[in-house]
């Protein structure tokens, strides 16, 4: 891999839109829409997104499979990611008016890169600086050969996608060259985003952290417990301590059934906060199956407000 880019830029820590209300201390906490079954109008992501901004949720965020070798259905067995993730957030920037949208997580070695920087500043813009670029490098090696794209260096292609979407997001052009694009000074991006688009970084591996120290923003714990995610957690902001950057650290969970009350869930959502983390994202199940009534009587028990838990 090359890292042969010809401007480098300092990322500050931008805060996470639509969240000035409420208790600034306390644990954001989102929701991760259903996007498993393709018989799901997708007013219905409208309704929901609309309703968890009216509840108070600080995001809304969704997932990202291009082509799964299996169903979309209920993780882990299936997929989600049923609508692209960049064309429904735009559909659902036009419906809402504060609550911070995002990809949890984007296969980002699987985007074009330059397209990603201009989707991506340009859901920036639509929705007035709510969007957040979340991304992974990928699991799945099926989706990678049938896209043409090498498996084995989607780390590295990561890291090319996310420096050249800085690079263009802070107003920078040409000459650039990274190996895997190259423009000269004739090069013009537009639109350029007020603020660069924050960036969320999942994934559990040292190369994850490194990459959320980085380019800063926030991180995404996977399938961790709360005493997993502490450690890692106090390691990502040792890291960011060093690099001079700025970086949130959340997870995402599931509740999905009558097997678990909301006093149950609502009692993990506390140790998500006392294990130190900033953000937590919450997936209700199926958009038939509960997914409403199951986010409203969490905010209830929570108190969220203005993105932020409450008690």
């Amino acid at each position: 891999m090359s890292d042969a880019v010809t401007t480098q830029h300092p990322t500050a820590h931008p805060a996470v839109p639509g969240t000035a209300a409420g208790r600034p201390d306390r644990m954001r906490l989102h929701v991760v829409l259903p996007s498993e079954a393709g018989t799901m109008p997708a007013q219905e992501l409208v309704r929901l997104a609309r309703e968890a901004e009216e509840l108070g949720y600080a995001g809304v965020w969704l997932p990202d499979h291009l082509l799964p070798p299996g169903p979309y259905g209920r993780p882990p067995e299936g997929y989600g990611g049923v609508y692209e993730a960049l064309t429904t957030l735009a559909y659902l920037a036009a419906a809402t008016e504060r609550i911070t949208l995002g990809t949890s997580v984007l296969i980002a070695p699987l985007r074009e890169p330059l397209l990603l920087a201009r989707q991506s500043a340009t859901l920036a813009r639509l929705s007035g600086g709510r969007f957040v670029l979340g991304v992974g490098v990928g699991w799945q090696p099926y989706e990678f050969a049938a896209a043409g794209v090498g498996f084995g260096d989607r780390g590295a292609r990561t890291d090319r996608t996310l420096r050249l979407v800085r690079h263009l997001h802070t107003g920078a052009g040409g000459p650039y060259e990274d190996g895997q694009v190259a423009f000269d000074g004739r090069a013009v991006f537009e639109p350029v985003p007020r603020e660069p688009v924050p960036f969320l970084i999942g994934g559990n591996s040292d190369a994850a952290l490194r990459r959320a120290a980085e380019f800063g923003g926030h991180w995404q714990g996977v399938g961790l417990t709360p005493g997993q995610f502490a450690p890692l957690a106090a390691e990502l902001a040792r890291r960011a301590a060093e690099r001079g950057t700025r970086v949130t650290a959340g997870t995402r969970i599931g509740w999905d059934g009558p097997d678990r009350t909301v006093a149950d869930v609502a009692a993990e959502v506390a140790e998500w906060e006392a294990a130190g983390a900033a953000d937590l994202g919450v997936w209700f199940g199926s958009a038939d199956g509960g997914f409403a009534d199951r986010m409203q009587a969490l905010a209830e028990r929570t108190g969220v407000a203005g993105g932020h838990v409450a008690r």
